[in-house]
């Protein structure tokens, strides 16, 4: 049985997400997401644009699904309630880490032995990776921090996105990705494809190998997604782009009133704070959702007849 602690509470399904006041956490908890990912990447087998690799929202935070092991299959779960790491596997007792203020060199070096101690032998390329710096997991001792109450506001804005994007996601019946959690960039994301394939891309991320992101993006999408901020850029947003990105869709009307195309960027934005002091944050986030992918579907000319579900 998991141990049961202390269960932090969320005083709203939009919460207020400050980057500044809780950055320090973001950047340890993103390695750790990174290590835990890249553990599901080498334990599933390769799925088209790397969506072996990604992470899932759960009731409890964030999972990397069921991943086969010889006889059997183990999981490893974020549990943003509990603040536990909890690795599940088929006729063993969980194994249980604290999640608390602890170095990234910390959280790698018991997550291995864990799995170690469960008979799972599994290797990762140790290195983060579309992070500007490639600091060793294995020897960060800076980031070091987590704060409780700021992983949980993450975690239930988290669940509400899921929700949302779930909603937009079931009126689309072509290729649709479920709902990922990518923690390459600690961004989620869901994304629609024409059908149809993509010029090649130039293949631009920090430490990313170049092959990786001209496959996943081989096939043309529109793409959504939430992202909580970072150093150069400390707001957190909604986000729409498509690849290729078609004549005339940055001048596309979208809705809200409050959501903005960026040049530098080639895509749409919507501040999160725009969103969670809405009347009705989640048809905002709908509307938003709706009318950026059909300012990509109709300017890239999609047949959108034979892809959308008939209301």
């Amino acid at each position: 049985m998991t141990k049961q602690t202390h269960v932090t509470q969320c005083d709203s399904p939009w919460p207020a997400l400050d980057y500044n006041s809780w950055k320090d956490t973001l950047k340890t908890v993103h390695q750790w997401t990174q290590i835990v990912g890249k553990i599901r990447l080498v334990s599933m087998p390769w799925l088209n644009h790397s969506w072996h690799t990604s992470l899932y929202i759960t009731a409890r935070g964030l999972t990397t699904g069921s991943m086969p092991y010889k006889n059997g299959i183990y999981e490893i779960e974020f549990d943003f309630e509990n603040h536990q790491l909890i690795i599940s596997s088929t006729f063993e007792q969980n194994a249980v880490m604290e999640l608390k203020p602890r170095t990234v060199a910390n959280f790698y070096q018991e997550l291995f032995e864990k799995l170690n101690a469960l008979g799972i032998d599994v290797k990762i390329h140790g290195r983060p990776n579309e992070l500007e710096h490639n600091t060793p997991f294995a020897e960060n001792v800076t980031d070091q921090s987590y704060d409780a109450q700021s992983m949980v506001n993450f975690w239930q804005v988290a669940v509400s996105v899921h929700n949302v994007f779930s909603k937009f996601r079931s009126d689309f019946i072509g290729k649709c990705s479920p709902v990922h959690f990518f923690w390459g960039a600690f961004d989620i994301a869901v994304t629609r494809f024409s059908g149809r394939p993509a010029p090649l891309h130039h293949g631009e991320a920090p430490h990313m190998p170049k092959e990786v992101m001209q496959e996943a993006y081989s096939q043309e999408v529109s793409s959504a997604g939430f992202w909580p901020g970072a150093d150069n850029a400390p707001q957190p947003m909604f986000y729409s782009y498509a690849y290729p990105s078609p004549e005339g869709f940055g001048q596309q009307k979208v809705l809200p009133k409050e959501a903005f195309w960026s040049d530098d960027m080639g895509e749409f934005f919507l501040p999160y704070d725009v969103v969670r002091q809405a009347e009705n944050p989640e048809q905002m986030l709908l509307d938003f959702l709706q009318s950026t992918y059909e300012a990509a579907a109709n300017t890239g000319k999609w047949d959108r007849e034979n892809l959308e579900r008939k209301q």
